[in-house]
């Protein structure tokens, strides 16, 4: 079996895979200051015992040294963590290609295969992430926002009145109280936000249109992941399709392509 794991800023997911069949999947909170016993303990006994292989995703490298110890110990197995040199399948346009976040270059990857190309994908967690494929296969790169919860916690910090809120979709646009206004702003500014970059980034897209039957460009699909991915989705026409194992896929597909060049 292989163990994929995706260690983000806010949770660290782990998934189990037969094959493509995701077998288990679960998640423990990504504490910069974990030790190996505290990552012993948040996982508990989840790790199944037949894991012959690794691959790893990591955006936090405090927690990635403790975390790839306790799973080498646990399974007697070395992980693989992904870095940029992997093949990608992906031509990438992006300067230098080592600075690309290899989280991105994952997900790029994975909804391409799932999806084909041409594409836009969203990554809504910590930090936001919309990305562009083109027909070509090429990544060309995109945006880095805030996410939700960021831009919540960045407004409490740095005002003295106002407080920190929960993340949901309020009844009205006009709040009638402080925390009603902040949620109405983080939110419906949020869909805002992700409306237009993807607009303006279909449309740049479409200015080079590819050559296609009847010369016509095709339109780019819009996938989205991450935390909160069905939020958004579920309140925007601009995304087509949700995807929230797009990562764990990702690094399943990684493991397969990278075992058939060997």
């Amino acid at each position: 079996m292989l163990l994929a794991i995706d260690i983000g800023n806010s949770s660290t997911k782990f998934g189990i895979f037969e094959g493509e069949y995701l077998h288990l999947k679960f998640s423990i909170p990504t504490k910069r200051d974990s030790t190996v016993d505290d990552i012993s303990q948040a996982v508990g006994d989840r790790l199944d015992s037949l894991v012959s292989s690794i691959i790893v995703s990591s955006v936090v490298p405090e927690f990635e040294s403790p975390l790839l110890q306790f799973v080498k110990t646990k399974t007697g197995t070395d992980p693989v963590t992904v870095n940029n040199s992997f093949d990608f399948g992906l031509k990438i346009s992006y300067q230098p290609v080592s600075s690309a976040g290899t989280d991105r270059l994952i997900v790029a990857f994975a909804a391409v295969e799932k999806y084909g190309t041409p594409l836009i994908v969203c990554d809504f967690g910590t930090a936001t992430t919309i990305d562009a494929v083109n027909s070509k296969r090429e990544y060309l790169g995109g945006i880095i926002a805030p996410g939700m919860a960021t831009m919540a916690k960045a407004l409490h910090l740095a005002t003295s009145k106002l407080p920190r809120v929960e993340i949901e979709k309020p009844a009205n646009v006009i709040g009638n109280s402080t925390i009603s206004s902040i949620q109405s702003g983080i939110f419906f500014g949020y869909i805002g936000l992700v409306e237009g970059i993807i607009s303006r980034m279909t449309d740049e897209l479409l200015s080079v249109p590819p050559i296609v039957a009847g010369g016509l460009p095709n339109r780019p699909r819009v996938t989205a992941t991450g935390g909160y991915a069905h939020l958004i989705a579920e309140n925007s026409k601009a995304i087509d399709v949700i995807d929230e194992n797009l990562m764990l896929d990702g690094l399943q597909r990684l493991a397969s392509h990278q075992n058939r060049l060997r």
